[in-house]
């Protein structure tokens, strides 16, 4: 399921990344790696906040849906 379904609170496991090449190489830099834990803090309208390595991220839906838990 996509990350963008995830409730707050709730850790879960990166197990793809979809989009096109830019897209997945954008969101390894910012740490989300296949394999990689990410737990969803808050959504706020369009947006999510998610811990990822230690640090807080906010990304727009569109992103999260691309992002598979």
């Amino acid at each position: 399921m996509p990350l963008s379904m995830a409730r707050a609170g709730e850790a879960s496991i990166i197990k793809k990344i979809g989009g096109k090449e830019e897209t997945r190489r954008f969101l390894e830099n910012l740490g989300f790696v296949t394999g990689g834990l990410v737990t969803v803090v808050s959504e706020i309208g369009g947006n999510m906040i998610v811990n990822v390595k230690e640090s807080r991220i906010a990304i727009d839906k569109t992103m999260a849906n691309k992002i598979m838990i």
